[in-house]
């Protein structure tokens, strides 16, 4: 019995104010339509190996830093190869441990900030942060793809998550499914509470979320499909996590 919990499938009302800076930063937006477009590097080359032998205990392509900030006790990662400091281009990978030996499982093209990536995040410096972080609580426009009730991470589903008709039409769905990333948010509430532990120049609302083609705010956004997957995937009882980051700040 995995130990997901009940689904959270009521709709969830916050205050407009926190709602909009909640999906702002997030989203494209108003001052968001444009970003760097383009397909990422093809998945084969996330890894950023060489022709030694892999070895598989191991995420490839990330060095002892963030290495050892896997938990041990995680079964499944989530890593963001970044095309670049400055590139909104990245490629992801699902990553499951059996034993004591990491399977790549799937990859896709995908985007990250539009301006890059960085080690010290702040609120709209329009950068993915650094890092690895847990995977803890889903959401969305649409109703949760997981077809096993009370299985997967807590999704709320809530219209609330609708982007604003303001925003380009490319953006309207961005959040039809949201995974959120725990960077400064309070674990075990729905991806869009705008609560920031470490305060608000921190930033907030790193999400996993639907792709629009070009770079985000600082979310990192993936095909419908991929995010259909991950929904069904991500298990709490494998203690799922995401290494995000630009490839030499992985490999440091």
């Amino acid at each position: 019995m995995r130990s997901g919990g009940t689904r959270r499938r009521a709709a969830t009302m916050v205050a407009l104010g926190s709602l909009v800076a909640a999906l702002s930063a997030c989203g494209g937006g108003p001052s968001g339509h444009g970003g760097e477009a383009g397909a990422s590097r093809s998945a084969g080359g996330a890894a950023g190996t060489s022709g030694a032998p892999a070895d598989t205990t191991r995420i490839p392509g990330v060095g002892d830093r963030l290495q050892q900030r896997i938990p041990a006790k995680s079964r499944q990662v989530v890593a963001v190869y970044g095309e670049g400091k400055d590139s909104a281009s990245s490629t992801v990978v699902l990553y499951t441990k059996q034993g004591s030996v990491w399977h790549r499982a799937r990859s896709w093209a995908a985007h990250n900030g539009r301006k890059g990536w960085t080690t010290d995040h702040h609120e709209d410096d329009q950068r993915s942060p650094v890092g690895v972080f847990t995977l803890s609580d889903a959401g969305g426009v649409l109703p949760d793809p997981d077809p096993a009730p009370g299985a997967g991470l807590p999704y709320t589903r809530s219209s609330a998550f609708a982007a604003p008709h303001s925003w380009g039409k490319a953006y309207w769905h961005d959040f039809d499914y949201v995974v959120a990333i725990d960077y400064n948010r309070v674990k075990g509430t729905p991806p869009n509470d705008p609560t920031r532990p470490e305060g608000t120049s921190k930033g907030g609302s790193i999400w996993l979320h639907m792709d629009h083609g070009s770079g985000t705010s600082a979310c990192v956004s993936l095909p419908k499909a991929a995010m259909e997957y991950l929904l069904r995937t991500l298990d709490p009882d494998r203690y799922p996590v995401v290494v995000m980051g630009d490839r030499a700040d992985l490999e440091a």
